[in-house]
């Protein structure tokens, strides 16, 4: 029986959709006004796991991942490099979707772009200030928290710290974790680029950040989500603005679980282009490392606790690996080519597998129990064929981990 735990609710829940066992998966994806780095792909591949696991539990799944591509950012980055908020994106974007294929991600069924949701976000704020939920101020367009009853109920905030004065905050996004207590931006209006606005029913101008999301989940999806995942930063300023935006114009809630994962650090410090400690995917392979061990390091350990970078934790993780792979292949020699036949070998190793993984996705405790049953193996004692069943059994695994064969 599958447990997640939800943020909505800080608690262990058992996770179920119902009679038709089909899982309606959103997730936050990349910004790209740059390149992604290890520290978001350790984000993306707990999503991945999540998606693959529900998979191999019986679930089909129904994914989509968020990609901004207009953003405050983008637009400033887009003038500093002196080319297309377009240009810079779509290069982004195709690099993006090239390491995920290098770290043997699942693409998502939908990534839409908050450039093709435009009409969606138009609609969505139109109905918002039908419903006095939002104004307009100037050229820009805000949301005011205090006409939707519940405001900050994911992150669980104290509403009696609400300012009496009006505020509103215009960036996109806000440097720190902590709250901006006041009305948030839902539509720019062209003051930024004029290269980066759209011509639409609530004047010129472009989507800001917190509407994208619940313009990308209405484009796709019609009923409750499933699962909303992110980043544990976007339990400030981000999810709570998207609930609120979407429960407005929907009748019924935007998610039954919400799921975040923690960040990654590069030897204890945040990373920065300031202390020049960003790693990327290619950084780590011209270290000498493959793909696969870099997929290994960044899941093995629990999403929901910090994960820390150095070079020593990379070369334990790749010893690790090597080492799981070295028992698999001595038991993949033994199978030859002989038909698979059960053992209690092989249920011992889906059992401990299925029995970490239910309880809220422990990838690290799931590998650690079956290299545990691996290392008590007598390759010599088996048969062919339940060296083949074995196999099978961990071929059946890896569909979920990508790390195996």
């Amino acid at each position: 029986m599958l447990k997640l735990f939800n943020t909505f609710g800080r608690k262990l829940q058992v996770f179920t959709t119902g009679k038709k066992k089909v899982a309606r998966v959103f997730t936050c994806g990349p910004s790209v006004y740059q390149r992604a780095h290890i520290g978001n792909f350790r984000t993306f591949l707990f999503e991945d796991i999540l998606v693959r696991y529900l998979e191999y539990s019986g679930f089909r799944v129904d994914r989509g991942m968020a990609v901004t591509d207009i953003e405050d950012k983008a637009v400033r980055e887009a003038e500093k490099q002196k080319t297309t908020v377009k240009e810079l994106t779509d290069r982004n974007i195709s690099q993006f979707i090239a390491e995920m294929n290098l770290l043997r991600m699942k693409i998502p069924d939908y990534m839409p772009r908050a450039s093709e949701c435009v009409e969606e976000s138009v609609s969505i704020i139109s109905r918002l200030m039908k419903k006095k939920i939002a104004y307009r101020h100037g050229g820009n367009i805000y949301f005011d928290p205090l006409r939707f009853r519940g405001f900050g109920k994911l992150f669980g905030l104290d509403m009696s710290l609400w300012p009496k004065k009006r505020r509103r905050f215009h960036k996109d996004t806000y440097p720190g974790i902590h709250w901006n207590y006041g009305d948030f931006i839902l539509w720019h209006g062209c003051e930024i680029s004029e290269k980066a606005c759209w011509e639409t029913a609530i004047g010129k101008g472009r989507p800001a950040w917190n509407v994208q999301d619940p313009s990308m989940v209405m484009k796709h999806f019609n009923e409750t989500l499933s699962v909303f995942c992110g980043g544990i930063d976007n339990l400030y300023r981000h999810h709570d603005y998207s609930l609120a935006i979407l429960e407005s114009v929907r009748p019924y809630p935007m998610a039954q679980f919400w799921m975040h994962g923690a960040h990654l650090h590069v030897n204890g410090r945040k990373m920065s282009k300031s202390r020049g400690n960003i790693y990327y995917a290619d950084t780590l392979i011209r270290k000498g490392y493959t793909a696969s061990e870099i997929r290994f390091f960044l899941m093995y350990s629990h999403y929901r606790t910090r994960l820390n970078y150095s070079d020593r934790a990379m070369r334990a993780a790749a010893k690790k690996l090597k080492a799981f792979r070295t028992s698999v292949s001595a038991i993949r020699s033994r199978a030859g080519g002989a038909l698979p036949a059960a053992s209690q070998i092989s249920d011992d190793l889906r059992l401990s597998f299925v029995s970490a993984m239910d309880n809220d996705m422990q990838v690290k405790e799931a590998l650690d129990r079956m290299q545990d049953i691996l290392c008590l193996v007598d390759v010599y004692m088996l048969t062919s064929s339940q060296a083949s069943g074995i196999i099978r059994t961990l071929k059946g695994i890896d569909e979920v981990l990508q790390v195996i064969f």
